[in-house]
């Protein structure tokens, strides 16, 4: 439902106004009003840009001193290490002496104590006349068993033992298995000297890794 159209009202005894300027001054004053506010927004952004660029140039200030001061304080730790190149150098030779004497060591086995052990498992009434050692070294390996199913070995034994009595070969291989780093051992023939009655066996072992003294190993290895 439309609304009726307010009638015009008749305004008695109201000021009486009239506009006597020229339309060219009129817009003579716009273009004046506009002319004020182009160049206070002109001076605004000017001053804006004063304002940034000031602080762009003390930031780089700050950035140059800060630049400057520790370049001063690399020369100086530079300084001070250059007392200390003769310490250095010596640590990287106990270094190098310390990796070289763990490679040298590395294949290292204790003889002496290990036959004294294989002579502790001698039954009785038999006695070694010789021993034949041969092992790798820390720059070529150990020649590895072609035949398959044997352990691996890093050295081998070979025994020449004599005795009065008929020797107990097949204990003295059960002794053998309790020695480190025992990996198997095959006895030879069993001959005996007629002259002498002396009863000569032949036994061959290998030995394992287990058998290293590991000296220098590096620790929680």
């Amino acid at each position: 439902m439309s609304r009726a159209a307010k009638p015009p009202t008749l305004e008695i005894a109201g000021e009486a106004r009239a506009d006597l300027l020229p339309p060219e001054l009129r817009q003579q004053r716009n273009a004046v009003r506009t002319r004020h506010r182009l160049w206070a927004s002109t001076a605004g952004l000017a001053v804006l840009m004063l304002l940034a660029t000031g602080i762009a140039a003390f930031q780089a200030a700050q950035e140059r001193v800060g630049l400057a001061a520790e370049q001063q304080r690399t020369s100086v730790l530079l300084a001070q290490q250059t007392k200390y190149i003769k310490v250095r150098v010596v640590q990287d030779e106990i270094g190098f002496l310390q990796a070289a004497r763990q490679v040298g060591t590395s294949t290292e086995i204790d003889w002496q104590a290990y036959l004294n052990k294989v002579q502790a498992t001698l039954p009785a009434n038999v006695a070694l006349t010789s021993v034949a050692i041969e092992a790798g070294s820390p720059l070529v390996s150990f020649a590895q068993a072609a035949v398959p199913l044997q352990g691996s070995r890093i050295a081998t034994l070979s025994f020449v033992a004599t005795s009065q009595t008929l020797p107990e070969v097949p204990a003295w291989l059960d002794s053998l298995t309790t020695l480190p780093g025992y990996t198997d051992a095959s006895p030879g023939n069993v001959a005996r000297e007629a002259a002498t009655g002396v009863y000569t066996v032949n036994i061959t072992m290998h030995i394992s890794e287990a058998a290293f003294t590991n000296r220098f190993a590096a620790k929680g290895k």
